[in-house]
């Protein structure tokens, strides 16, 4: 019979609806029970694609004997982190706060009123390597819940006030200066790297944008050091295990520290984040490598992540037929029968399938050595070995889609959506291909007509036979995402809806996450549910915080529309990470960004012409074929009486040509018709 779980929307929890445990969702049905009934609350928190979330499952939530006795001694609660991340960052601080880590599932122990006393993360059926067994600890819990209430209390309290403190905004009265960007990376580049990619040792995680903001410190300072390290990053990530060499699209994380076994779940947050990073290194370097990663990445997206009507889904998972990464790996004999021995040699050269493999007596496919290198070791040209490639890559695809694919996460998040709106909207743009802004307007579209209520803001809809159904108050992240990513898609159109529908999404936010007090942004709206603490979270970790792109977006829209309370808003809210930004940078790359257009001389592009004509999109070429990170276009099809922006009064085609303006602070340089003397322009700036 199934439980509670079976009224949700997300999958991870619908996984766990026909489990014994008597699960309850977030909410105060199972606070009150937990009060009434004098019961201290396990907490469990995960995602769909967490492999150990679910052996955790296997092993202990399906297991009648281990229901049996939650129910008895527990008030369990279930939660999605990508739904809750409010519920999801408190227990994370307080689980990092009592065990020096943290990870999924997450394991809290908590009394009625939510205060965490024990905390931790998988806990196995059986005792093993000094962990006790799941129901030893929910014996022990129990037990000391009953006749050590005290003790237990006390402790909860203290984590409290811990995070209470941890919480606090930290104001700076240091100014905001360019020595943020323009910083000695000696000891960047000393953590590097150099043979492999990445920082440090196991495990290596993607960190888009670090690399993104180590691109705007090398077009500020010209060190081609830094660009040789994103360069570099960027080519063994792609040429790795971690990215999917038969069906496009990157993995979580590299467990090694050469990118080959990967956590096999694929986000949509990484590749949404990942497919820009590459746009822009193409635009840094010119190698056709990157824009070619951009291009599988995001047809990835197109083929497995979008719904039909306009909305991106969260996630594939690791696991499919109950084993990790199942669907991805290769036996050689499969390879070989697959392929044939006159396209299989080759193919096993360049992605070094062996007998024996590299993972569990399987190959994960990677390409460790030069194109060159194995071409010459197979006595072939390499336009010759990449044409073999292409074919093989074709083959293993159609292939593997014979194969049990691996569970799909189908809600859609609106932040994450935003993201990979961006993404389609930038690879459209750059890429000049209309296709890709159709999918990020078709998103627009989606998240507008399908995720509000009135002016608010939803932060998640799945599909369902009655059309769907959205619900959860939108976060900070958000409502910042969405402004960011209708911007892009203003860039790559010129429609003027998608910059009117930005600035009501900023006013809105402003009005429910802006504490004029401290200064801040906080992740919850003002009239979002009392918890422990109201979460901000400053740390861009795999996603950008809210608080970044909120000031990023901010900076943007003031430019824009000329609007100095959103610039004020967004140097205040810089302010109150000013230390942190210079103590550790790589942890803050997305505030990094925002006081990089803050500090330098973003340049205004106007494009005024027919967006169809070839000429307009000569000249918008040349805006996009460098790598600009501070450049703002407007355009409009010919001079217009009433402009959305400050930026398009005045301008007019010349000599009825399309015609290019270049800015700063709205005074423009001459008016060019040219992409030449565009470039030129933009190259001298």
């Amino acid at each position: 019979m199934a439980n509670r779980l079976a009224k949700e929307t997300s999958p991870y929890l619908l996984q766990h609806r026909d489990n014994p445990v008597d699960w309850y969702p977030w909410g105060e049905e199972a606070f009150e029970k937990a009060r009434t009934e004098d019961k201290p609350i396990f907490l469990s928190i995960g995602y769909s694609a967490c492999h150990w979330c679910h052996v955790m499952e296997r092993e202990s939530f399906e297991d009648d004997a281990t229901a049996e006795l939650m129910n008895a001694e527990f008030v369990s609660i279930k939660v999605d982190r990508e739904e809750r991340p409010d519920v999801d960052a408190i227990y994370m601080a307080a689980v990092q706060a009592m065990t020096g880590s943290g990870g999924w599932p997450m394991s809290v122990f908590m009394t009625p009123d939510a205060r965490p006393f024990f905390t931790g993360t998988y806990f196995p059926s059986e005792p093993r390597s000094g962990m006790p067994s799941f129901t030893q600890l929910l014996n022990s819990l129990s037990e000391a819940y009953r006749s050590r209430r005290d003790e237990i209390l006390d402790s909860s309290s203290k984590i409290v006030a811990h995070l209470v403190a941890n919480n606090q905004a930290q104001s700076s009265e240091t100014p905001l200066d360019r020595g943020l960007i323009e910083r000695d990376m000696s000891d960047v580049l000393g953590r590097f790297d150099r043979e492999n990619g990445g920082f440090g040792g196991a495990p290596k995680f993607p960190q888009p944008m670090v690399y993104e903001y180590l691109l705007r410190v090398w077009a500020a300072a010209g060190d081609d050091a830094i660009l040789d390290m994103v360069s570099t990053t960027l080519t063994r990530m792609a040429k790795g295990g971690m990215y999917d060499q038969v069906g496009g699209g990157f993995h979580r994380y590299s467990v090694d520290p050469i990118w080959l076994v990967p956590h096999f779940e694929k986000m949509l947050y990484d590749n949404a984040l990942l497919a820009p990073l590459y746009l822009h290194a193409y635009q840094a370097t010119g190698d056709e490598f990157f824009k070619n990663v951009a291009i599988d990445v995001l047809e990835y997206v197109r083929r497995e992540m979008l719904h039909p009507q306009g909305g991106f889904y969260s996630a594939q998972d690791a696991d499919s037929e109950g084993v990790e990464g199942k669907y991805f790996v290769w036996e050689s004999a499969e390879f070989a029968n697959v392929l044939g021995e006159e396209i299989g040699v080759p193919a096993a050269a360049y992605w070094s399938a062996t007998a024996d493999g590299n993972f569990e007596g399987k190959n994960i496919l990677w390409v460790p050595r030069d194109d060159s290198e194995v071409a010459d070791g197979l006595g072939m040209s390499v336009d010759k070995l990449l044409e073999v490639i292409r074919t093989a890559r074709e083959k293993l695809f159609e292939a593997r889609e014979q194969r049990v694919k691996p569970g799909l996460d189908d809600k859609v998040l609106t932040s994450w959506n935003a993201l990979m709106q961006r993404a389609f909207a930038l690879a459209g743009a750059v890429l000049e291909r209309p296709d890709y802004v159709k999918i990020a307007a078709g998103n627009a579209t989606f998240l507008i007509e399908n995720l509000r209520d009135g002016e608010r803001i939803l932060r998640t809809w799945k599909d369902d036979p009655d059309g769907g159904k959205a619900h959860l108050n939108g976060y900070l992240e958000d409502y910042s995402f969405q402004i960011e990513s209708l911007i892009s898609l203003y860039e790559a159109t010129f429609d003027g809806q998608w910059l009117i529908e930005a600035r009501t999404i900023a006013d809105r936010m402003i009005d429910l996450f802006w504490d004029g007090d401290a200064g801040v942004f906080h992740d919850t709206g003002s009239d979002h549910e009392d918890l422990l603490v109201r979460p901000r979270n400053v740390f861009d970790n795999a996603t950008p915080a809210g608080g970044s792109v909120a000031a990023t977006a901010l900076l943007k829209l003031a430019l824009i529309f000329d609007d100095d309370e959103y610039r004020e808003l967004a140097v205040r809210s810089l302010g109150s990470v000013r230390d942190l930004m210079e103590q550790t940078p790589l942890g803050l790359p997305g505030w990094l960004a925002a006081v990089d257009f803050h500090t330098g001389t973003p340049r205004e592009v106007v494009v005024i012409g027919e967006p169809d004509s070839a000429e307009t999109k000569s000249l918008l070429r040349a805006a996009h074929a460098k790598y600009m990170p501070n450049l703002v276009l407007a355009g409009a099809p010919d001079q217009v009486e009433n402009p959305i922006s400050p930026l398009l009064e005045a301008r007019a085609l010349v000599n009825g040509e399309p015609t290019a303006y270049v800015c700063e602070n709205y005074v423009c340089q001459l008016p060019v018709t040219r992409p030449e003397a565009l470039a030129g322009l933009l190259e001298r700036s």
